[in-house]
């Protein structure tokens, strides 16, 4: 998985690529490609909407918990879409494997001692979870083995909270800033649509950092705002915190464009339900996505990452 994705880092260009709603398209859009924003399409009488910033914390209290001497899960919280996980001991290289029927969910786990929250993804049901030490090279031995059963208060829980990939909290510059970037805006597209056009406005494609990028890669939030600079998955996970801290539902998706490993969002309106289809933001006008990513200002190149017929999501944080 990680190979896959620096390969398709390599190949990447600059390109920040949303996940919208059909609905949202079709009431930005005139006939065909284009037309006006969000934006222009609120009522200017309306009420603006509530932009202040709420950040949901994670916790580990200990009302849950299974483990060894060098790791635990705390899974007190699970009802509220996440999990923590810590790991204390002395072994630099540490994985973890979460299993739900048919899939699976692999991360590497922080050794730095701190409890790390993890997405309860795909809702309700039984959760498998494994943990690993690495003995030598690429070779791993089980720590654990546990289950627990997961009932969610609030389907949208996973994709409100922080996690891993999704890392913020309070002192988060996002956090604040997604207050500034909304103002004026009189419902969740609008908001959407601001979001947006700071992030494309102001963050720009990091070739450097695709070309060397490790496994095991997180983004850092703040970093990418404070450069200027990213990779797809910096864009992702930035757009993602300041979406969630306006209390609107957002994945972090990694999948694949056919053949190019990629990482977008997808979001959730009382209006519109989850999204599925992608589209970009060109210029002034919301454009549903051709067949090929726009690469470096080129919508037409099919060389860059396939011919971006295909978008196939493999996982959701």
């Amino acid at each position: 998985m990680q190979q896959a994705l620096i390969r398709y880092m390599n190949r990447q260009k600059k390109i920040i690529s949303v996940l919208l709603a059909f609905m949202l398209m079709l009431s930005v859009c005139s006939c065909g490609g284009g037309g006006g924003s969000a934006e222009a399409s609120e009522d200017p009488n309306a009420p603006d909407r509530d932009n202040t910033p709420v950040v949901l914390k994670t916790e580990a209290p200990g009302d849950k918990t299974f483990g060894n001497s060098d790791a635990t899960i705390d899974y007190s919280n699970v009802d509220k879409g996440y999990f923590m996980a810590q790991y204390t001991g002395s072994n630099s290289k540490v994985k973890m494997q979460v299993f739900i029927e048919d899939v699976t969910y692999s991360y590497d786990l922080s050794t730095n001692g701190n409890w790390v929250a993890f997405p309860l993804s795909l809702g309700d049901g039984e959760y498998i979870e494994k943990e690993y030490a690495n003995i030598s090279d690429d070779q791993y031995a089980k720590l654990f083995k546990e289950s627990f059963s997961v009932k969610l208060d609030d389907d949208f829980g996973p994709f409100l909270h922080p996690n891993q990939f999704v890392d913020f909290d309070e002192s988060t510059k996002a956090v604040a800033m997604s207050e500034d970037i909304c103002k004026g805006a009189k419902s969740d597209l609008g908001a959407v649509e601001r979001l947006f056009n700071y992030v494309t406005d102001n963050i720009t494609y990091d070739y450097d950092k695709a070309a060397t990028v490790k496994p095991g890669y997180l983004p850092d939030i703040d970093e990418t705002i404070q450069t200027g600079k990213g990779i797809c998955f910096d864009y992702a996970a930035v757009l993602s915190s300041m979406l969630r801290v306006q209390r609107i539902p957002c994945k972090l998706v990694i999948g694949y464009a056919d053949d190019a490993y990629h990482s977008w969002i997808s979001i959730y309106t009382a209006d519109t339900g989850w999204v599925d289809n992608m589209i970009e933001f060109h210029e002034d006008t919301w454009t549903r996505m051709d067949p090929t990513f726009a690469a470096a200002g080129d919508d037409s190149d099919p060389n860059l990452v396939g011919s971006g017929t295909e978008y196939n999501p493999n996982f959701f944080y």
